[in-house]
């Protein structure tokens, strides 16, 4: 089944250029698609595998097919297919016995779909292939199954050609079931409130001037009795509008309450890799700005349009009643309003779309540089941010006057044509009381709903405005709630209370972009309360080693084990509980010293805080402080030392007491004093835990029970100090370096 729903990933007219080969559907394995052709302009190409061929069709048309564009490579004699990266995007390049040759060329929005084909390949010409793979490969496909386009985001998997808008708007009503209590009693209170009003044109026309001012009317000379009347309606109307104020500002309270929850808590469920493609300005902007906006579809869109709605044709109904014709008359502008809405609404989208990308963009460079602040003042950089942010708010300046051009040109002319109707009414009516046909106090009556009407109009004529704005912040929630995890847990994932910290890892292969291994064909074997340090040059994938053990990214290739249990069969609850992080940044969260100590077990005794702060060296610093455990420190722990923030970090690990421990160069950019305090706290955290230790200094290593060397992401050594350093490969060769360079500095 599965390898039907992929096959039908595949172009039509694909097929049929497969066919006039004598390829039927069910050979085909694999398939490829790429945007470029071989000499780098867009064009439309596939990679096709069979079990004993690998095709290659090249489209120049799709309504004719021409033989020589299909090119097929017997499998057998390809010793090697690869990827190679270029500056945009890469080549797909098939090694024969002799020669290499170019079969593609695709940007990186193909580098997935090529990776997967790759791994197929080999395993096809291994003889290992399986419908599995076939599955595998078809959920890292990035095609849109309606239009064939590219996902803009492979994480959200949504087409901005195929998507439906209205879906949004759909799904946004979805959301008012929940709080139907409060919007049926703001319905009631605008409902009551807009008949009662209705009530005032017919009682200051009609009544007032017919019935209260003519001698011969009803009501003649009560004019105490009506301002009573009126005096009374507004009164009501006054209450009504009292108990609506107080129930909305409860809802709109709610609203964004359960909004900004919704979305933090969407936020803290995906993976690392979400964040990493993600500004900080930006995310704020989805749970302040968009949840803000959105609070207006409930408690202020949804219920004037329905009772806006109702107004209309109440007050239309009491036209028709009072004067047909002139009721007619009255509504002459509106086919227009219409097709002028109809046209606008489109343009309100698109610009509203790129008011909020702006916007986000500078949120993002403002929070990027005041982060930032300390490195612009020591680098003297003042003038080159203002001008960066100069751009960037020129480009906000430049859509924003387009949507204010648009919407002030727009606008003024619909409530002009909504305008005309009214002077219209006044001179046609006028005339009608002339020749008799209807009464002063009825035209009063009459030119009094047409006002009326006007608000009810001029909110439908502006609610494209209202309805792109909330649209599209509701579609940027969305993506956030919509978004998949990349690292999941299993419906019924394996409990591991007790760990013992064995891990191993085998033929481990990880990157975080596609096609760019950091991590290949990792294996090692770790057992409990062991302690391995990693060394290697910068960018040589020591950080991504522990990221993988930790289970921040899962790997593309091989398996990762802990007590014999493959990593992604455990219970993510267990696993973090029983694996200390101590980084080279440290981050501190704005609250008390306790309570950053605490964070990774908040029901710890303040005993069991003190304890964990002695053995890291951090208590006697603590007690120093002006409300010692109780000192509120700032945000990334603004107001203590680097040693201090390390420190506590190192309390946290022991408060954890986890029986698997990752050092990241925990003591990096740290004076010679305080690099003492803290490796004796390391000293004593680490007795009994399997370790993995990531130093800067490689004499901090030579106690650890064996040393992993990695260069370019793969293993090249492994083995105690003393073993390495015998061996004079790499590791002996780093050792001398550093000792050059702290000679030069005069550290021994």
């Amino acid at each position: 089944m599965e390898q039907d729903i992929f096959k039908n990933e595949i172009p039509t007219y694909i097929r049929e250029i497969l066919a006039l080969h004598g390829i039927t559907y069910n050979e085909i394995l694999i398939v490829a698609p790429a945007d470029l052709t071989i000499e780098g302009s867009y064009g439309e190409s596939w990679a096709i595998a069979t079990s004993t061929d690998l095709w290659v069709i090249i489209v120049d048309s799709k309504e004719v097919v021409y033989k020589e564009l299909a090119i097929a490579y017997p499998i057998q004699s390809i010793t090697k297919l690869k990827n190679e990266r270029m500056a945009i995007g890469g080549i797909l390049v098939a090694c024969f016995a002799e020669e290499e040759q170019i079969l593609l060329r695709y940007t990186n929005s193909c580098s997935r779909d090529i990776a997967g084909f790759t791994k197929g390949f080999e395993k096809i010409k291994e003889g290992k292939f399986s419908e599995q793979d076939t599955g595998d490969q078809k959920e890292e496909l990035i095609n849109c199954p309606t239009c064939g386009n590219r996902y803009e985001d492979p994480v959200r998997k949504i087409c901005p050609k195929c998507f439906d808008k209205r879906a949004i708007f759909l799904r946004v009503l979805s959301y008012l079931p929940r709080y139907k209590i409060q919007i049926s009693l703001i319905l009631l209170c605008m409902l009551l409130s807009s008949v009662l009003n209705m009530f005032l044109p017919y009682l200051s026309g009609n009544i007032f001037y017919d019935e209260v001012l003519k001698k011969e009317g009803k009501y003649y000379g009560r004019l105490g009795l009506f301002i009573l009347l009126m005096f009374g309606v507004k009164l009501l109307a006054t209450g009504i509008g009292v108990v609506y104020g107080r129930i909305n500002s409860a809802l709109t309270a709610q609203v964004i309450f359960d909004l900004k929850t919704e979305i933090f808590e969407a936020l803290q469920k995906l993976s690392l890799n979400f964040y990493s493609n993600k500004q900080t300005g930006t995310l704020m902007n989805h749970i302040n700005d968009d949840a803000m906006r959105l609070q207006y579809f409930f408690h202020d869109g949804v219920p004037y349009f329905i009772v806006n709605a109702m107004t209309m044709i109440g007050i239309f109904g009491i036209m028709l009643a009072l004067h047909w014709p002139l009721a007619l008359l009255s509504i002459f502008p509106i086919p227009f309003i219409v097709y002028a809405l109809k046209k606008l609404f489109p343009r309100l989208w698109v610009l509203f779309s790129r008011m909020f990308r702006r916007n986000s963009s500078m949120n993002s460079l403002i929070s990027d540089s005041l982060e930032g602040s300390r490195v612009v003042k020591a680098f003297g950089r003042e003038e080159a941010e203002v001008d960066r942010f100069g751009t960037v708010n020129q480009q906000v300046f430049q859509v924003n006057v387009e949507l204010r051009n648009t919407t002030q040109t727009v606008f003024p002319i619909l409530h002009f044509f909504m305008g005309t109707s009214g002077l219209i009414i006044w001179g046609v009516g006028s005339w009608l009381v002339v020749i008799g046909n209807i009464t002063f106090g009825s035209l009063i009556s009459f030119t009094g709903y047409v006002g009326m009407l006007m608000g009810p109009l001029q909110f439908m004529t502006e609610i494209t405005n209202w309805w792109s704005d909330c649209m599209n912040s509701a579609s940027r929630i969305f993506e956030i709630m919509d978004a998949v995890p990349q690292v999941q847990e299993k419906a019924d994932p394996i409990r591991l209370p007790k760990m013992q910290g064995e891990v191993e890892l085998q033929g481990v292969t990880f990157g975080y972009e596609p096609n760019q291994p950091v991590l290949k064909d990792i294996n090692l074997s770790v057992k409990p309360g062991e302690m391995i340090g990693i060394v290697g040059h910068s960018g040589a994938g020591k950080s991504t080693l522990t990221n993988i053990i930790t289970r921040l990214y899962d790997v593309e290739e091989g398996i990762v084990t802990i007590d014999g249990i493959p990593i992604q069969d455990l219970s993510m609850k267990d696993l973090h509980k029983q694996i200390g992080l101590v980084l080279q940044e440290t981050y501190l969260f704005m609250g008390t010293v306790a309570e950053n100590i605490a964070y990774a077990k908040p029901d710890a005794t303040e005993e069991e805080i003190m304890k964990a702060a002695k053995i890291a060296n951090a208590h006697d610093f603590i007690m120093k402080l002006p409300d010692a455990y109780n000192t509120m420190i700032g945000a990334k722990g603004q107001g203590l030392s680097g040693g201090e923030k390390q420190r506590l970090s190192i309390a946290r690990a022991v408060l954890l007491n986890p029986k698997i421990l990752i050092l990241d160069e925990a003591t990096a950019s740290l004076d010679t004093e305080t690099e003492k305090l803290i490796q004796e706290a390391l000293e004593k955290l680490v007795q009994g835990r399997t370790t993995f230790s990531i130093a800067h200094r490689l004499s901090t290593l030579r106690n650890a029970d064996r040393l992993v060397v990695l260069d370019k992401g793969e293993i090249k050594e492994i083995g105690t100090h003393e073993e390495l350093i015998e061996k004079e490969d790499i590791y002996y060769q780093l050792v001398e370096k550093q000792k050059e360079a702290l000679e030069l500095r005069g550290v021994s």
